[in-house]
């Protein structure tokens, strides 16, 4: 057994002597939550994962002390930033983890991505997703399957053309600046973010141009929650002041960003160099 499952195991024997304590029946709290009957057993069992909303239920229902509800989803806290690892979730490859983002993406009715040194994931070719792959997984030393992970990244994309959905795309120059492929690659990269102009909301935010905070990483917001992606980690959160924070920031960056025909004669712009290298 893993030290995170033991720790998701303590999680639920905690939950399961409070109910005790309180002399309520994990079937009697479910009903009372308006859960199905067996979850809170399944939560005990660590055979289903609890959720930070799950716990504040599950508080209430108790009429738990708010410092009881803090610690407790301080331990959660904890166990989701030993899970987000990179060296967790990469250990059966980017391809896996390709698929648990595009359940995200399937289930969220808008997304709104900053990708900082990179093109944002939901429009790469499959070149240029070749060349991220390979890189993140020497960087990880993860399972080098590059292929099938650019298959999965590929498969995401049909939600650009699910007009039930909002997207919106944000970058710097850093990708054009500091590009991680070939010319010939980037030169490709370039045509697909001209064609995808008018099918989603893409921006660039050109260097020089003033910024509302200092810029520190990448992240993506889907609907409620937001995932920020760091060199080792995944820090994921669907805390409502979190996305609030997140949204005004978004909207900072946004009012900072060439669009449309701005956007379009930056990228010309760099097809040009590209050109020229190659």
């Amino acid at each position: 057994m893993t030290e995170i499952n033991e720790r998701r195991l303590a999680l639920g024997d905690e939950l399961r002597l409070l109910c005790e304590s309180a002399h309520v029946s994990g079937k009697q709290l479910a009903e009372k939550l308006g859960w199905h009957p067996s979850k809170m057993s399944r939560i005990w069992s660590a055979k289903q994962a609890v959720s930070d909303r799950d716990l504040i239920a599950i508080a209430r229902g108790l009429a738990l002390p708010e410092g009881k509800l803090e610690e407790l989803r301080a331990e959660l806290r904890a166990i989701r930033l030993d899970e987000a690892r990179w060296n967790r979730q990469l250990r059966g490859g980017h391809s896996p983890v390709q698929e648990a983002v595009a359940v995200s993406e399937q289930q969220a009715a808008t997304i709104s991505s900053f990708a900082l040194t990179l093109v944002p994931g939901l429009a790469h070719t499959a070149d240029y997703a070749r060349w991220v792959f390979r890189s993140l997984s020497a960087l990880h030393d993860s399972p080098p399957d590059t292929e099938a992970a650019v298959r999965r990244r590929m498969e995401r994309q049909h939600i650009l053309y699910d007009e039930s959905k909002q997207i919106e795309l944000l970058t710097t120059e850093h990708p054009f600046r500091y590009p991680v492929a070939p010319a010939a690659v980037m030169l490709a990269q370039i045509d697909r973010l001209l064609a995808l102009q008018g099918i989603v909301r893409f921006g660039i935010i050109p260097a020089g141009r003033p910024l509302p905070a200092a810029v520190a990483h990448s992240f993506v917001v889907r609907d409620e929650t937001v995932a920020v992606e760091l060199v080792h980690t995944e820090v994921v959160t669907s805390d409502p002041g979190d996305g609030a924070l997140y949204r005004k920031y978004l909207d900072a960056l946004w009012a900072q960003a060439d669009e449309g025909d701005d956007a379009r004669a930056l990228l010309s712009e760099w097809a040009r160099e590209f050109r020229r290298r190659g």
